[in-house]
C-alpha cells in the first residue's frame, strides 16, 4: 500500500530569476531571429517565450504547518513539508493540506445508554493530520470523515455506558470522566487511523438525561443522594453512642440495666439523627420515674 513520501522541490528564488531572465533572452534571440530572417529561430524562440510562461505556474509557497501534495497526471509524487517557496513540476497539481491542530465539537446526539435510559451527548475532539497521502486519497473529504465517525464513536461509546453507576467500583459516563475520555480518543483513533489522522484528545463535552425523562432522574438522583447521607448519620450516631456508653461504664458514673441502656441509646439516636433541633424533657423526679 502506497504511503507518504516527503519531497524537497527545487528552491523557488533561483527558478523565479531564471524565469525572468528567460524572456529577455528570447526576445534578443527573436529580434536576431527576424533580421537573420530564419524562420526556425523564430519559432524556436516563441516556443521559449510560451515554456517560460507555463514555467511560472510551477512556484509554490508552503506555509508553517502546512503541506503540499504533488500529483502529476494522476500519479502521486511526493508531499512537500518544508515551509518555503519552491519550484515543482510546472503541470503538477499542488493541493495544500493543513497540518495545524484543529478541533471539532459534536453536535447533541439523543442515544440510549447501557440501561435503555434516554440521554443527551456531544464531544470535542481535537485532531491534526499526520499522514498527508492517506488523508487525501483514502478518503473523499478527511474534514467530513472526522466529523461522521466522531458522532459514530460517541454513540457507541454511550451505548457501553450507564449514565450513572449502580455498584461500586462500576464505570459510568457521568462519574468516570478519565476512563471514558481515553476509551472515546481511543475508539475514535481507530476509525480515523485510515484517514491518516490523529487524535490528540477526545473528551465529553455535554452530558445529561433527555428532557422527557430528566425530572424523574433528578428527583431519583436527589433520593439517593438523601439515602447516602442519612447511612453517614446513622453510622457517626451509632458510634456516638457506643462511645458514649463505653466512657458512662469505664468512669462508673451511673450503673444502668439492659432497659435504661435501650431508652438512652432511643433517646441518643433521635437526637443524633433528627434533621431539626429536639426539645429535652426535663426529669424532676427520681431515674426511674
Amino acid at each position: 500500500m502506497q504511503q507518504e513520501r516527503i519531497i524537497q522541490g527545487l528552491p523557488g528564488w533561483p527558478m523565479a530569476f531564471l524565469l525572468l531572465a528567460v524572456p529577455f533572452a528570447a526576445v534578443y534571440g527573436l529580434v536576431q531571429a527576424a533580421r537573420a530572417g530564419s524562420v526556425t529561430l523564430v519559432i524556436l524562440w516563441l516556443l521559449v517565450l510560451v515554456l517560460d510562461l507555463i514555467g511560472w505556474f510551477g512556484l509554490t509557497v508552503v506555509n508553517p504547518n502546512e503541506a503540499k501534495v504533488i500529483t502529476l497526471f494522476g500519479v502521486y509524487k511526493g508531499t512537500i513539508k518544508q515551509a518555503g517557496f519552491r519550484y515543482v513540476h510546472p503541470l503538477a497539481s499542488k493541493r495544500r493540506v493543513s497540518l495545524r491542530v484543529r478541533n471539532f465539537e459534536s453536535g447533541k446526539l439523543k442515544v440510549n445508554d447501557r440501561d435503555g435510559n434516554p440521554i443527551e451527548i456531544a464531544a470535542v475532539v481535537v485532531w491534526r493530520v499526520v499522514e498527508t497521502f492517506e488523508a487525501v486519497f483514502n478518503v473523499d473529504d478527511y474534514e467530513n470523515f472526522v466529523h461522521v465517525q466522531t458522532e459514530a464513536a460517541l454513540r457507541n461509546l454511550a451505548t457501553s455506558y450507564p449514565y450513572d453507576a449502580h455498584e461500586e467500583g462500576e464505570l459510568s459516563l457521568r462519574l468516570s470522566a478519565g476512563e471514558v475520555a481515553e476509551r472515546l480518543r481511543h475508539e475514535i483513533q481507530e476509525r480515523l487511523a485510515r484517514a491518516g489522522i490523529e487524535v490528540i484528545e477526545a473528551r465529553i463535552s455535554h452530558l445529561a438525561y433527555a428532557p422527557e425523562i430528566a425530572g424523574a432522574m433528578l428527583r431519583r438522583q436527589q433520593a439517593a443522594a438523601v439515602v447516602a447521607a442519612r447511612q453517614k448519620i446513622v453510622e457517626g450516631a451509632v458510634s456516638m453512642v457506643e462511645m458514649a456508653l463505653e466512657e458512662i461504664r469505664r468512669r462508673h458514673v451511673i450503673e444502668l440495666d439492659e432497659e435504661r441502656k435501650a431508652a438512652m441509646v432511643s433517646n441518643l439516636l433521635v437526637v443524633l439523627c433528627s434533621d431539626r433541633g429536639v426539645e429535652p424533657v426535663v426529669n424532676t423526679g427520681t431515674l426511674y420515674v
